[in-house]
């Protein structure tokens, strides 16, 4: 089927204003959050010390599946970037359509699980009921996503900067605290016959691949990026590698300076390592995790509204979701369904398992990724002049290692 806008050649289009910088916290606000503040235990409990290893193995598996979207970016520089690529791969539109909405639909949970843990944060600090919280929080968000992208991405920008900052108190402090943490960075690694300690950096890695997905929010962006060919692979790789740096170090401190039973006992690890660490109030890191909450409600958002307007642009949708404002030149109509659709799921359904879905989700959705560059090399379909491109050996562990954690916890069992 041949691609075509949904609207006149005449309509508004998406601001081209997002540059290489901007775009780098774009994915860090999305990638570090969750997974630094909530990982942390779960990661020391299975492989103790060693827990920053699992973190640089999981960073490794993760960047198979990265390479293969920075190519894809590439090849088609659209919003709705995983269903335009498993199209491209497999072109079965039940196939793009079902790609689209797992995508749209782990955002609003992911949205929405954000937007009830801003909620908490807030509620100790301004004593309000917490559905109340959640409607001032998601409708804001909403607001700023739909006023124009260059202001929602910069918001989201300084906000990454803010939390990023906080983790970076941290690992001063680990160290300042510590003077000879250092020398112990190569204990870190465990020897090559300790079977045991490689077992427990495998069950961690498991765990700590969840922290560092982000990247394929990133590529929804591409229409609103400059120079599209040879941004997006830089931001995707900088990202990667700026979080795989920032986690390491931040679960090294961790693992080196709070015992490993208080570390996997504790709800909130980075909460009782900036307060062991610093000494400061714990309002500080409050504050730190409404900032890096309320970032991710706006990304989430931002992002769910583009794979709404790229499939709109595709037909897969109605035409109205694709319609650009153009006073604010964002998705408009697709941005306010994302909101309202965030905000009932934080009301109204019950998330627990609909989070843990989320996950296995957005693995399947990178398996059929990772797929459909493999069939696309493997036809040798032409890619256009200049672009980012990898071996289809990349590709191919890519896939291997997705259906691993898809399908590794249930035969393990």
């Amino acid at each position: 089927m041949t691609d075509r806008p949904a609207a006149s050649e005449t309509a508004p289009e998406l601001r081209r204003v997002i540059g290489l910088p901007l775009l780098v916290l774009y994915g860090l606000g999305i990638t570090i959050g969750a997974g630094i503040y909530v990982l942390i235990g779960s990661a020391a409990e299975q492989a103790g010390l060693y827990a920053p290893t699992a973190f640089l193995a999981a960073a490794f598996v993760t960047a198979f599946s990265a390479l293969s979207f920075a190519e894809f970016s590439g090849r088609i520089p659209q919003a709705a970037g995983e269903a335009a690529y498993v199209e491209a791969g497999l072109n079965r539109n039940w196939l793009t359509l079902a790609t689209g909405f797992m995508i749209v639909f782990s955002a609003t949970i992911a949205g929405a699980a954000i937007s009830l843990g801003c909620a908490g944060y807030v509620a100790v600090i301004v004593p309000l009921p917490e559905w109340v919280i959640v409607i001032i929080i998601v409708l804001a968000m909403g607001a700023l996503a739909m006023k124009g992208v260059l202001e929602s991405v910069a918001f989201a920008g300084l906000l990454t900067l803010i939390e990023i900052a906080g983790l970076a108190i941290i690992v001063a402090a680990g160290f300042w605290s510590d003077p000879g943490m250092l020398a112990k960075l190569p204990a870190s690694i465990p020897g090559p016959g300790d079977s045991a300690a490689w077992s427990g950096v495998l069950a961690a890695s498991l765990v700590a691949f969840f922290a560092f997905i982000g990247f394929d929010v990133m590529v929804n962006m591409v229409e609103e990026t400059r120079d599209p060919a040879r941004t997006m692979p830089w931001a995707i790789i900088l990202t990667l590698i700026a979080v795989a740096v920032i986690y390491f170090l931040v679960v090294f401190v961790a693992v080196n300076a709070v015992p490993i039973p208080e570390l996997a006992n504790s709800s909130a690890p980075v909460g009782l390592l900036f307060e062991r660490l610093t000494g400061m109030s714990p309002l500080a890191i409050t504050l730190i995790a409404i900032v890096a909450t309320l970032n991710g409600v706006v990304i989430e958002i931002v992002m769910a509204a583009r794979v709404l307007y790229g499939l709109g642009r595709r037909g897969r949708v109605p035409a109205w979701m694709a319609a650009v404002n153009p006073a604010t030149q964002t998705p408009l109509n697709a941005t306010l369904l994302i909101t309202g659709l965030v905000l009932a799921a934080a009301l109204f359904v019950p998330l627990g398992t609909l989070v843990e879905a989320t996950s296995l989700i957005i693995l399947a959705v990178f398996a059929l990724v990772n797929l459909s560059l493999v069939i696309v090399k493997w036809r040798r379909d032409p890619a256009p002049a200049g672009i980012f491109t990898v071996p289809l050996l990349v590709p191919v562990v890519g896939l291997i290692t997705c259906l691993f954690l898809l399908i590794g916890p249930f035969v393990l069992v």
